[in-house]
């Protein structure tokens, strides 16, 4: 074993920062955190033993410079650097000037990275290793015979620089958008085509190699339900998988890591086709978001195993046997119903219940619910980051257990603060789909209408706008009119008995409170009276007050009681309750702005910056669908399109513009309004 690490900085932010620092605190090493301007007050800054402040909020300015991030380390006396994922964790460069500074890289050689840090490269060299691989297509002479086909940045990953294209007159137009994605976000607009295969799965193999010639495959997890390319839920083993098809993709993935001499964790991702054909897609040259379930099933702590191995250490000839089945989810600041929009904002409270672990196997048992989150509450969700706030982990003995206790726990956790992707996580392990492992990387798409997502290819309505909600949020309305009465009439607290005397007992006009639910954007009007007869509401029958509080109301129904528990932020009133939870905005005190937008006029839908156009200017006409502009907010590009044909009045030019939620980004002057005029 070589020298002992003492200190780690880790160059990275939020969950796996948070992941880090939890392993290092184990093995006694000191930790030290970097953060941009925006993440001064974030979880992991305070976490850390010590942190180096990287001026700027952009990644491009703080995160992604390597020469700051190598003078924090030198400054703080940190010995090594772990880089966590994304970011420039398969930076061949920053792991080579890190060396070059004197510390310890916690990661693989630079040549490996170097080696996988290009797709088509990559391929190349795990054709030669005999890993099965897609071969790449010529663009210029593909015919309709090819299609589906894959657009694909060369680098980076993500999700970004991708394309599915079906249609051979929009491929040079797809290429031309992913090659400049992929530039904008990877420095890198080089792209390369090959066969999407519909129906496929999306499996991947975790792997782990010492610097003595011991490489181990830990089982392999199903990452197949993603949105945009990004993964979404992901579970280990993965279910269904002959044991054939699986000794095959531990295999490569074991010849994948030799062939590039690799040491550390990492990751050899397939496509495995739904005739159980494996195809070589990419190899993460780092650890994976979805490491946790690996972590539980082996009972293996991964980070700390990066640590010994960058340390020297040995790893044992063989890997530990896989226990029972663990399932996680990705909780993120968007709206799947619109979509998937990020929604930055305050987050007021996040509280996952019955959770036995933060950043850790759960102990003392086989089984256990984990939670590794990136923020806590009372902090702000920006723009210039990506949209996950936590990864909700269930291992269980069986799937069938552990996707329960999942969506049980992601039902009643409470967030109160930005809209979420949550119910969009519980519809989706709760689909009979999904409980039968009939699973492909089209599952969102194919199953939008159930889940309430918006069409594929859409970004506006969900699926089933005029869908009536249940009783749930109607009642969980009822419960954040009551309290408000509480608030009104009590001392902050203190509980409303059924009969008051402060209160009328004469009949008079019902009290009327109103609300919108969010984000599907339905009405309560909820209309009651309490009086020396206790609660009557319109349209609630035989429902009694058991009692009320500002915070907490107890309702019963045919003899079953309910609480709901009930908070009041500036922005929102949020209601939990054993039925699910509700976000509700008071109408009178918040209108909707939408309802004063000019006739044509094109709102930003969140935050963001402008980082393309489409070359219109104003006095062009554009058609319906158009792509006008591109907005990037939380690391996901965003097209703003005419909504009608007719004739742009206005339209935002100036790409590198912040713009805020609601700024005009175009106004189009409809063709029936130019025909009227």
């Amino acid at each position: 074993m070589g020298t002992p690490i003492g200190s780690v900085l880790v160059a990275n932010r939020g969950e796996i920062a948070r992941r880090v620092m939890r392993s290092c605190r184990d093995l006694g090493i000191a930790t030290v955190a970097v953060h941009s301007d925006a993440d001064a007050s974030a979880a992991h800054v305070v976490e850390a033993d010590a942190a180096v402040r990287l001026p700027g909020d952009a990644p491009a300015d703080t995160y992604l410079r390597a020469d700051l991030l190598v003078a924090a380390a030198l400054s703080a006396g940190a010995d090594a650097v772990h880089p966590g994922y994304g970011f420039l964790s398969e930076s061949a460069g920053f792991a080579r000037a890190v060396t070059a500074a004197g510390l310890v890289w916690i990661g693989p050689p630079a040549a490996a990275v170097e080696a996988m840090g290009s797709k088509t490269r990559a391929k190349e060299l795990m054709a030669a290793a005999g890993v099965p691989v897609f071969a790449a297509l010529d663009p210029a002479a593909v015919t309709a015979a090819d299609l589906p086909l894959l657009v694909k940045a060369a680098a980076g990953g993500g999700g970004r620089g991708m394309r599915v294209v079906r249609d051979l007159a929009l491929l040079e137009g797809e290429l031309e958008s992913a090659r400049a994605e992929a530039a904008a976000a990877f420095g890198d607009g080089e792209v390369f085509v090959e066969p999407y295969v519909e129906g496929a799965r999306h499996v991947e193999v975790q792997v782990l190699a010492d610097g003595h010639g011991t490489v181990w495959a830990l089982g392999e997890r199903d990452c197949s339900l993603q949105r945009r390319h990004q993964k979404v839920i992901e579970e280990t083993p993965a279910p269904g998988l002959p044991a054939r098809l699986r000794a095959e993709l531990h295999a490569a993935a074991v010849r994948a890591a030799r062939s590039i001499g690799y040491r550390g964790a990492g990751t050899a991702e397939f496509l495995v086709s739904a005739d159980g054909r494996p195809y070589f897609l990419e190899m993460n040259t780092r650890l994976q978001v979805e490491h946790p379930v690996t972590e539980c099933v082996t009972g293996l702590d991964l980070v700390a195993w990066q640590i010994r191995i960058a340390e020297g250490a040995a790893l044992p000839p063989e890997p530990p046997a896989a226990r029972g089945h663990a399932v996680e989810a990705r909780l993120c600041a968007e709206d799947p119903a619109r979509g998937w929009q990020p929604q930055p904002g305050d987050l007021r409270l996040l509280e996952v219940l019955g959770v036995d672990a933060e950043f850790a196997v759960p102990p003392g048992r086989e089984a256990g619910l984990r939670l590794d989150s990136g923020v806590t509450g009372g902090e702000r969700i920006g723009v210039h980051y990506d949209p996950m706030l936590a990864k909700v982990i269930a291992w269980a003995p069986t799937r069938a257990e552990a996707v329960r206790q999942l969506a049980h726990a992601l039902e009643r956790a409470r967030l109160h603060g930005p809209v979420t992707n949550r119910d969009l996580l519980v519809r989706a392990l709760r689909h009979p789909d999904f409980a039968a492992a009939r699973l492909d990387t089209g599952f969102l798409d194919r199953n939008a209408a159930d889940l309430g997502l918006a069409p594929a290819g859409g970004t506006g309505q969900p699926a089933d706008p005029g869908t009536t909600p249940g009783d749930a949020e109607r009642f969980a309305a009822l419960a954040a009119a009551l309290a408000d009465a509480a608030r009104r009439t009590s001392q902050p607290g203190a509980p409303v008995p059924l009969r008051l005397g402060g209160w009328r007992n004469l009949p008079s006009q019902p009290q009327l409170k109103r609300f919108r639910s969010e984000p599907d954007g339905h009405t309560y009007e909820i209309r009651y009276r309490l009086d020396r007869d206790g609660l009557t509401a319109e349209g609630f029958d035989g429902v009694r007050l058991v009692s009320a509080a500002a915070d907490r109301v107890v309702l019963e129904v045919g003899g079953v009681r309910r609480t709901y528990r009930v908070a009041v932020h500036p922005e929102r009133t949020f209601v939990d309750s054993p039925s699910g939870s509700a976000a509700l905005t008071a109408l009178p005190r918040f209108p909707d702005p939408e309802q004063s937008a000019a006739p044509g006029s094109l709102r930003a839908p969140m935050p963001g910056t402008v980082v393309r156009t489409a070359g219109f200017a104003a006095g062009d006409r554009v058609e319906a669908g158009q792509p006008l502009l591109w907005l990037e907010a939380m690391k996901m590009e965003h097209v703003i399109a005419a909504p009608a044909a007719g004739t742009l009045l206005e339209l935002t030019t100036e790409v590198g513009r912040q713009v805020e939620l609601g700024a005009v980004l175009a106004v189009v002057k409809e063709e029936r309004e130019e025909q009227a005029s």
